[in-house]
């Protein structure tokens, strides 16, 4: 028995080079599911939106038989299909993240950003799979294996190494340009800033800090303080930049 399997756009990415050319003739003694299939040429299942058999919209749980045509497509950026995708229980409404121990400064970029990101530089593989299942959490790593775990629904596969390209590419992705919010979550526990008077916190500062700042910043969950210092025009410079990222 065969099926003649077809990846469209980025997934080509995970194929090896002598498959990325066009139709794969995927041979079987039994039927099973679409998932397998996909995950048994290198693509994850959660960098997959759509999956078509033969023309109609099927789920991860499709028995492939024997003459199908399955075609696979990654997320679309610019088409609405939310009518026809099958392969995801519900959408995420909020977009929260957890991170992997590799992408630590990445996660203080999304941080800066605005975006709830949960990241533990002791986190097991277990334990990164089980905060993006029971919190809803979007799982970002570069680990292939990680991502072809059944549980996981919502992840996606970071391709670039540069800590700038990777906010690149996680930004235009999720299209979250529209809804940053920065300067309101810790860079080093991602709990909520609120905003503190100078003398509830001039004790703890610096000389020169106390001298020239008047604005402060706190955090809700470790009570560590922020403030527009000399790194400041750096900061707000990237998040413009970020800020004009197109969907």
């Amino acid at each position: 028995m065969h099926a003649d399997v077809r990846f469209y756009a980025e997934l080509r990415d995970f194929l090896k080079p002598s498959r990325r050319g066009g139709t794969i003739s995927h041979a079987f003694r039994e039927p099973s599911s679409v998932k397998d299939v996909i995950e048994s040429y290198g693509v994850p299942h959660t960098e997959v939106e759509l999956i078509l058999a033969n023309g109609s919209s099927v789920d991860f749980g499709y028995r492939v038989a024997d003459g199908d045509r399955i075609s696979v497509y990654p997320v679309f950026e610019s088409l609405d299909v939310s009518a026809l995708v099958r392969v995801r229980p519900r959408p995420l409404r909020n977009v929260r993240f957890v991170l992997d121990v590799h992408l630590g400064t990445l996660a203080r970029r999304l941080r800066l950003l605005g975006f709830d990101t949960c990241y533990e530089r002791d986190a097991s593989d277990d334990d990164l799979v089980a905060i993006s299942v029971q919190e809803q959490r979007i799982l970002l790593t570069r680990d292939l294996l990680l991502l072809r775990r059944k549980a996981i629904s919502h992840g996606s596969f970071v391709r670039a190494t540069d800590p700038r390209q990777q906010v690149h590419e996680i930004v235009h992705r999720f299209q979250l340009a529209g809804s940053i919010d920065p300067y309101t979550r810790c860079l080093a526990c991602n709990g909520l800033l609120e905003d503190v008077a100078k003398r509830d916190v001039e004790a703890s500062l610096p000389p020169m800090t106390r001298q020239l700042y008047h604005e402060f910043r706190r955090c809700s969950r470790c009570h560590k303080t922020y403030w527009r210092g000399a790194h400041g025009r750096r900061l707000e410079a990237m998040v413009a930049e970020f800020s004009r990222i197109s969907a």
